[in-house]
């Protein structure tokens, strides 16, 4: 039989062997933290608001377990270059659209502006969390040993130029700078795209290599500077949202312990979150009390063609690649759910 002090006895030992064991386990502050180099598209001012809130957060709540050291635009590699550094390992992880980090997916040619696809910021997350763009994504970039995270949207693109737009004829001949699938679309009237430096783009309208930026609302055009060397913001809009996404090396990521992993997807979704409203109440604050830029508008009726050309675009994109096609249907089947609910999904 088990006498009282053989039982106490034990019970401490087997106490202190648990008590061994959980402290164990846990992450000790002393340890070395996890370390990510994270680059963003974005230039430090722009980055203020789309990116480093949700590093800071990140940080703070991750107490020492894992640091992201954030970068900007071009700092430790070209955007061009984004994704083949990801991919090997040279940086950690990605903030970018897939066009202009030249992305080797089937996907890419959707990243940033696809013309005409998207009328308002909440229609990324709809598209990608119920109309089953997030699945497409995911895989196509597992297959390529990247992990994708998580999309969100920035803003409308619209042109912001030295001479005024009133016409479809005032588009043509301009060199803008723009994405490379807007401005393959653009060029159709007239539009000489151009591809820079982001960190160059200011000064080039300045000397006159550039007549305009089709690269963001006009939030992003007093934030960054380029509404000092622009004197006119054109209301129409080629896409109602950007589309960007975070993006991770796959051998770094499925290092992570899962409550990181949670812990970046929590804080990236939050930084979606921000861009909504920021975004959102930015664009219409500034063409009503911005000071800065000449407002001009082309004629709906005109505009309309734009809009009807976008429609054969779609289908020149999707051509006989099967993933291609399969996002431009659901981009179609979309809005048109969207259209036929009316108002305020859509107007017309």
């Amino acid at each position: 039989m088990t006498t009282r002090r053989d039982f106490l006895r034990k019970a401490g030992v087997a106490g202190a062997a648990v008590g061994t064991g959980a402290l164990a386990a846990p992450y000790v502050k002393a340890q070395s933290p996890i370390r990510w180099r994270l680059q963003t598209y974005a230039g430090p001012a722009l980055a203020e608001h789309v990116i480093k809130p949700a590093v800071d957060s990140f940080n703070k709540i991750a107490e020492g377990q894992m640091e992201i050291e954030l970068y900007f635009a071009d700092q430790l590699v070209p955007t061009g270059e984004l994704f083949r550094a990801m991919q090997q390992g040279t940086i950690d992880a990605v903030q970018s659209d897939d066009d202009s980090m030249a992305s080797p997916t089937d996907v890419r040619v959707f990243g940033g502006y696809f013309p005409f696809a998207l009328r308002y910021s909440l229609d990324v997350p709809v598209l990608f969390n119920q109309y089953g763009l997030g699945e497409i994504w995911d895989q196509q970039y597992a297959d390529v040993g990247v992990k994708w995270i998580s999309a969100g949207a920035w803003d409308p693109c619209h042109f912001a130029t030295k001479e005024p737009i009133r016409s479809l004829a005032d588009l043509n001949g301009k060199r803008v700078f723009t994405f490379p699938t807007a401005g393959r679309f653009l060029s159709r009237f007239g539009v000489v795209p151009v591809t820079l430096p982001w960190e160059d783009i200011e000064v080039a309208v300045q000397t006159g290599e550039l007549d305009g930026i089709a690269w963001s609302g006009i939030t992003e055009d007093y934030t960054v500077g380029w509404a000092d060397v622009t004197d006119y913001f054109l209301t129409n809009n080629i896409s109602g949202a950007w589309i960007g996404h975070f993006f991770a090396n796959m051998d770094r990521w499925n290092e992570l312990p899962d409550n990181l992993k949670e812990l970046l997807r929590v804080t990236f979704d939050s930084s979606h979150y921000y861009r909504q409203w920021w975004y959102w109440g930015g664009e219409a604050e500034l063409r009503v009390r911005g000071e800065k830029m000449e407002l001009t508008s082309i004629p709906d009726e005109e505009w309309a063609k734009v809009e009807e050309e976008a429609k054969a675009f779609w289908d020149e994109i999707a051509g006989d690649n099967a993933t291609r096609q399969k996002v431009v249907q659901i981009i179609k089947d979309y809005n048109d759910v969207m259209r036929k609910a009316g108002r305020p999904y859509r107007y017309a």
